[in-house]
């Protein structure tokens, strides 16, 4: 897909084109969502064109080349049920079962299989984004991609400083795609493609499906965060481990990636006070019941702390794409200098690895690149 090409049949009002800073966003956060290893199209290459484009203000042309094994989206299926186009829709079920899926097609009811096969992918891709602390911004259908991928990227944030109810889109005045909506999001969001195929697959059946979400969601989370603390049990008291620690950050504004980062030194030695830890935190009573308890399961799962370390760095990032990193980036390349986008490129595509020589794009953000918002144009 070359995405900012100009017009087509499906611009609708718009111009179909995009600009540098919009398409640098993209390149770079396309890549560091691969090598953070979550689903996610693909940016190969941005070009840069001289044409003027109209958006908050008037920007410089780009272009950029996106792959993916599919480009189709849960708005493709709504749009040939509400036009009532029920043999276009079974065309598009066909073609995307045999382009995409198709050992589906020897399934007895291909088309109930797809859709339990899209309602795990997008649950799993939920769970995801929510253990990396990513904020999509724009999650409407036409941004849900049908393999369960990362799609669209526009007013993207992660998180800095823990704050459940942070939107980073500065027009969604209702905090309707906030980091702690999106799950509940991605469920409705497969409810609005159910509506869309209940002329091939009947009501009770969509809606039993659906009821899978929420377990399914729940472990991969539980799982993906096991990992991001260093545990290899699964316990009852998992879900109520992870809440509290979360509560605790947004309570005390702790940085999202840098605290699992530096959790990986967590000392589980009875009796030590982890200082370093500790210190990052205003309310140091609250991280000391939290850690007490995180040291016990420790030390109940017989943890070796080097092991547990180089795990916990292969699970944490040392990188992130931070806003405003981003910004900087492309501030330098609209004076055509691609030097930040390079080397940003080369940190996202191995964010666990130290890169010493790139060790500023480490550091916690300042107080002005913090909780940023951005447009739908980003």
């Amino acid at each position: 897909h070359l995405k900012g090409a100009g017009r087509t049949p499906y611009s609708r009002q718009g111009d179909g084109r995009a600009v540098l800073r919009s398409s640098i966003r993209e390149f770079l956060c396309s890549a560091a969502m691969q090598g953070l290893g979550v689903p996610t199209t693909l940016a190969l290459s941005v070009t840069v064109g001289s044409d003027p484009v109209q958006r908050e203000d008037v920007e410089q042309a780009a272009m950029l080349l996106r792959v993916t094994p599919s480009h189709i989206r849960f708005g493709h299926f709504e749009h040939f049920y509400y036009t009532q186009q029920w043999d276009e829709l079974s065309v598009l079920l066909d073609y995307t079962i045999a382009q995409h899926f198709p050992q589906l097609k020897l399934m007895t009811q291909p088309y109930v299989a797809l859709f339990e096969q899209v309602v795990n992918s997008t649950a799993a891709l939920m769970a995801h984004w929510q253990s990396i602390g990513f904020v999509h911004g724009v999650m409407n259908t036409d941004n849900m991609s049908i393999l369960g991928e990362t799609f669209d990227y526009g007013p993207f944030a992660f998180q800095d400083s823990f704050d459940p109810r942070y939107v980073c889109n500065h027009t969604d005045y209702n905090g309707r795609y906030a980091f702690n909506q999106q799950p509940q999001i991605g469920y409705w969001n497969l409810m609005a493609l159910a509506r869309a195929l209940t002329p091939v697959i009947e009501l009770d059946m969509l809606n039993q499906i659906l009821t899978g979400y929420d377990d399914i969601f729940l472990d991969n989370y539980r799982r993906l965060m096991r990992a991001k603390l260093g545990l290899v049990q699964v316990r009852a008291e998992d879900g109520k481990l992870i809440k509290d620690l979360l509560t605790t950050l947004a309570d005390n504004q702790i940085d999202y990636s840098y605290f699992f980062r530096q959790l990986s030194q967590f000392n589980s030695a009875e009796g030590a006070m982890n200082e370093a830890l500790r210190d990052l935190f205003i309310e140091r009573e609250s991280f000391d019941i939290w850690a007490g308890r995180y040291q016990q399961r420790l030390l109940d799962e017989a943890s070796i702390d080097i092991e547990r370390q180089l795990q916990m760095n292969k699970i944490n990032p040392k990188y992130i794409l931070r806003n405003y990193l981003a910004q900087q980036a492309i501030a330098k390349a609209q004076e055509h200098d691609f030097s930040m986008v390079r080397e940003l490129l080369s940190v996202l595509q191995d964010p666990f690895a130290e890169h010493p020589q790139h060790q500023h794009y480490a550091q916690l953000p300042p107080a002005w690149g913090q909780h940023m918002t951005l447009s739908c144009s980003s």
